[in-house]
This record gives structure tokens, C-alpha cells and sequence, in this order.
């Protein structure tokens, strides 16, 4: 296509959009609402409108491949376009996970990327769909600039775009509209040499040629399907098929791209029965959660991101040292206790992979992680998935221990804690509201409080003083410290796409070499009974129990 052929920018009008506030993993919506008459348009072009000016940028394209993925793409090139852009990546096929954008955004020096995930959300016709803007460091943009964004798309009227034909995203290729330079790039590519150039694969290539090693990736048919076969079976040499639902599909297969022991049921199937494979792992619908699984063993993410911390060194990238180690609230505090062996610091943050962007950027942190499965480190500026499976591989190798002794020896080490989050999915916003404000009116009065035979010590509305820019978030949770060691946090999650999700988080500490190999739902079970009898949560929710567990 010629620059003559493309006619000039135009504008279209668009109205003002209430319901478009971003979350913290950016917007989130069913397709249906995706598919109104300028609403994509609208929330693009309030992204393009705060980033302004646009004219000489450059941007990264991409999504997770789900339903409406290569409509929503053709939109946003001729957006970006019409706004002045002068260089846009675009993966091939519309494929990007998550931490390959971040990568592909740090290393090209763009001014930032579009992202079309609803992250581990189900995808489909009737399911849902996502958008967020990762800024020039490659992390989700901070709070100031997505709160700047909604109150652009309370106020739009128009949007610009241009007349021009869809881009092949299916051919490697150079395309030329107007002022603009499209390249349809491999999404692969840079994510595995940056994953080649931290970790010892030469000692990962023995596990699979010399020691018989057996394991599973389970992409879900969501986007890290491509980037595990590269690297696992390409580069590291796993044996052809050990990559199952590896293409990636715009319904991920009729499933759930949720990488949790209940919709990876396939893959924890093939870790348990009469000949257990020795490692196992899964990722999530745009690539950057990972759950890892051991011969009939399942590794709590908390004590994955306390493990990783504790066991850097053996990996090349880390092998100096790292400088601090972050954590989300709800997280369990069981890295909490190696960094204080190790003598460096550890932060807890707000959920939401933004608040460790100014960690990572400071230099305060090199690895970071959250309960809620994602796990990452000072290379992108977003959790990934891949790349905490590359990491558990390269331990596996080096100390030549199955998962199982790892982590016992971990715990034999630090102790244990204990933790689970109990998830109500789908309840009555109006209810989860109210539930939330009873009990923090209830805050004040609940330190000195016995509940289930426990003494509740402390009570509080988490808030989060930014250590670099000293920026406040507030409301960010409520935590109950009881006299027994153990923490339950409340909040609700912004998520899903209808109704709200009351997450209840439980955690306790336990260092009696006899008590470190119990059931955790028996483990915290007074804990869990302590929850209902400060809350109410069957009442509220109408529901008997928890419709997930982790």
C-alpha cells in the first residue's frame, strides 16, 4: 500500500464512556462490550490523547490470541496511524505474551505498548476481552497515568483514524502506511535470547539428554504455547510433545486459562497415578502466571517466590547477588524470613505489578512476586510465567534434587507457612460492598477480640507509601494479625467481568519439624473459621463454600 492510497487522518465521533476505568491489569470487559460502536476507539484513543504527542513514536502491538484479538489490532494500527506514530511492532499472527511485549518494549526503546489480554480470564464470543498501555519501561502503566486516561474517556467526542486496508499479521514483513513503518516481527525470538542469556541451559539441556528428566508444559492453548516449544523443546531439547495445548486458540480450547490445580487438571493428572512425571508446569491465558508442580507435589507460589529468592545464586543472572526482593500484600510472608537471612530488603506492595515497576527501576529489587501465581524478576517489568519455569528448571539441574527435597529442605531451613486463598466468584456487588464496609467499621473494635478460641492482636486498612516517589494507596485490603502467628487479609478483586470476587487470604507460620507436612486447609482451619465469625461470609455471599481454593 502507497502513501497516496491512504487517505488523510479523520475524525469519527465516539461518546463518553463511564464504565472504563482501568483496574490494575488494565480493562476488562466481555467482548459484546468490546464490539459497541466506538468503545475500543474511545479508550485508544484517550490512551493516545495522555501520551501525547504521539507524532515520531514508536509503539508494540500484541495480544493473547483470544476472540477479538486480530479485529481490535487492524483498529488500533489505523488509530496509531492517524495519530502520527512512525514506527509500529506488531507480533505475528497478533501474538505478544505479556513479558515478551515488556521485553520487545525495553529493547526497541518504544514509548510504550498496547496489550490485548483479560490475562487468565476465559475467552470466546460471549467471554471476555482486555486492553491495557505498558509505559517506555515496559510495565503497566502507574496509577497517575491510568487515572488520567478515564478522565479522558469521560470527555471524548471524537477519535482519529484513518481509511486503509487490514495489515497481513500472518507474514513476517515491512508495511508502509503514510508517515508510519509497520513490522510484523517474530514474537518469539528476542523473549527466548533474553531467556538463553540468563540461565544455564547448558545444564537444563543435560536434564532432558542425559538424566531422563520427564516433565509437562501445559499452555492451556493460550499464548506461551509458541515461546515454550521454542525454548523447551527447541533450545533445551525436551523431547517433542512435552508442550501440550500449545497452540494457541481463540477459546483456549473451550477452557479456563487459569494456571491453578482445578483448570489444569490435564497436567496435574500426568504429576500424580502410577508413573508421575518429574516436573510440571502451566501459564495463563497472555503468558506472565506460572503454577510448577513436583512428582505428586505442588509448589504454593508463595513458597515459590520465597525458594527463587533464596536459591538466586544459582542461576547466572543472579549469581552476583540481588539487591531486594518484593512482595504483594495478600502474599504469604514466607520470603519475608529469606530476606532477612540474606540480609537485603524486602517490600509489600499493593497488588498490582505496577508498584513493583518503581522498585525494579530504583534498583531497590531484582525479583518479585504475588500469591495469585505470577513471579518475575528485574529483566521485564511484568510477572512471567516462563520465565519462574526456566528458573525451577535451572534449580533442578544445578542442585539436582527433585522438587520435593527442594522445598523440604526449605522448609526444614525457614519453617513454613502455611496459605491458601479462598475465592467467591460472581458475588452480588451490592453484598461484597457492604460486607467490606461492615468490617471496616469493625477495625477499631477488633484488636482484643477472641474469635474461635484466637486473639485478633491487630487490625488494619492496608495503605502503601511508594518508597520512590512517595505516592499513597490506600484501601488496598484488610488484614486481622492473630495471637497465633497467623494473618487474614480481605479485599475484593477487580478481575472478573460481572459481579465482584471476595478474596479471603489465610496464612500461618509453622516451624515444628513434626507439623511441616499437613493438609493446608487443616492447617488453617481455625483461621478459616476466625473469617466467618468476623464477617459473615456465608451470609453475604450466599454461598456454603469458596468456589476456588489455592
Amino acid at each position: 500500500m502507497t502513501t497516496e492510497q491512504v487517505k488523510q487522518p479523520k475524525q469519527v465521533k465516539t461518546q463518553a464512556f463511564s464504565d472504563q476505568k482501568p483496574g490494575t491489569s488494565g480493562l476488562r470487559k466481555k467482548v459484546t462490550q468490546f464490539q459497541q460502536t466506538g468503545y475500543l476507539e474511545n479508550f485508544v484513543q484517550a490512551v493516545f490523547n495522555t501520551i501525547a504527542p504521539c507524532t515520531g513514536k514508536k509503539l508494540v502491538l500484541g495480544g493473547d490470541g483470544r476472540f477479538y484479538n486480530r479485529e481490535a489490532i487492524q483498529v488500533i494500527i489505523r488509530m496509531a496511524v492517524a495519530n502520527g506514530f512512525a514506527h509500529i511492532l506488531v507480533g505475528k499472527g497478533g501474538i505478544l505474551s505479556t513479558p515478551a511485549a515488556s521485553c520487545i518494549i525495553r529493547k526497541n526503546q518504544a514509548c510504550g505498548g498496547v496489550i490485548l489480554s483479560a490475562s487468565h480470564n476465559p475467552g470466546g464470543p460471549d467471554e471476555d476481552f482486555g486492553i491495557k498501555f505498558n509505559g517506555e519501561n515496559g510495565g503497566p502503566a502507574p496509577e497517575k497515568l491510568t487515572d488520567a486516561i478515564f478522565e479522558q474517556t469521560l470527555s471524548l467526542e471524537h477519535y482519529q483514524t484513518i481509511e486503509a486496508d487490514d495489515v497481513d499479521l500472518d507474514q513476517l514483513a515491512t508495511v508502509q502506511i503514510a508517515q508510519c513503518q509497520i513490522d510484523i516481527i517474530d514474537p518469539v525470538s528476542d523473549y527466548a535470547d533474553l531467556m538463553e542469556s540468563m540461565f544455564d541451559f547448558d545444564s537444563m539441556k543435560a536434564l532432558f539428554t542425559q538424566d531422563n528428566f520427564r516433565m509437562c508444559f501445559d499452555a492451556m492453548h493460550a499464548v506461551n504455547g509458541p515461546y515454550a516449544k521454542e525454548i523447551l523443546e527447541n533450545r533445551l531439547g525436551a523431547p517433542d510433545g512435552t508442550v501440550i495445548n500449545g497452540v494457541p486458540l481463540t477459546d483456549f480450547g473451550g477452557g479456563h486459562p487459569d494456571p491453578n490445580l482445578v483448570h489444569a487438571h490435564e497436567l496435574v493428572d500426568l504429576l500424580h497415578g502410577d508413573d508421575p512425571l518429574d516436573f510440571g508446569a502451566a501459564s495463563d491465558g497472555d503468558g506472565d502466571r506460572n503454577m510448577v508442580l513436583g512428582k505428586a507435589f505442588y509448589i504454593n507460589p508463595c513458597d515459590s517466590l520465597a525458594i527463587l529468592t533464596a536459591n538466586a545464586n544459582c542461576v547466572p543472572a543472579y549469581a552476583e547477588g540481588i539487591s531486594g526482593v518484593a512482595r504483594s500484600m495478600p502474599t504469604s510472608r514466607a520470603v519475608d524470613r529469606v530476606a532477612t537471612a540474606m540480609n537485603i530488603p524486602c517490600y509489600e506492595t499493593p497488588t498490582g505489578w505496577k508498584f513493583f515497576g518503581n522498585l525494579l527501576d530504583a534498583g531497590k529489587i531484582t525479583l518479585c512476586g504475588e500469591e495469585s501465581f505470577g513471579t518475575g524478576s528485574d529483566h521485564v517489568r511484568e510477572k512471567d510465567g516462563l520465565w519462574a519455569v526456566l528458573f525451577w528448571l535451572n534449580l533442578i539441574a544445578v542442585k539436582k534434587q527433585p522438587v520435593s527435597e527442594i522445598v523440604r529442605n526449605h522448609w526444614a531451613q525457614y519453617g513454613r507457612d502455611y496459605f491458601t486463598r479462598h475465592d467467591y466468584e460472581a458475588v452480588d456487588s451490592g453484598n461484597a460492598q457492604e460486607m467490606i464496609a461492615q468490617l471496616k467499621e469493625k477495625i477499631p473494635s477488633l484488636p482484643g477480640q477472641v474469635f474461635a478460641g484466637i486473639n485478633i492482636e491487630s487490625a488494619d486498612d492496608f495503605q502503601y507509601i511508594d518508597p520512590v516517589d512517595n505516592s499513597k494507596t490506600t484501601a488496598q485490603g484488610v488484614r486481622l494479625y492473630l495471637s497465633n502467628g497467623g494473618r487474614i487479609v480481605f479485599r475484593l478483586s477487580g478481575t472478573g467481568t460481572q459481579g465482584a470476587t471476595l478474596r479471603v487470604y489465610l496464612d500461618c507460620y509453622q516451624n515444628d519439624p513434626d507439623l511441616l507436612e499437613q493438609d493446608t486447609q487443616q492447617a488453617l482451619s481455625e483461621l478459616i473459621q476466625v473469617a466467618e465469625e468476623v464477617v459473615g461470609i456465608k451470609q453475604f455471599t450466599g454461598r456454603e463454600k469458596p468456589d476456588v481454593i489455592t
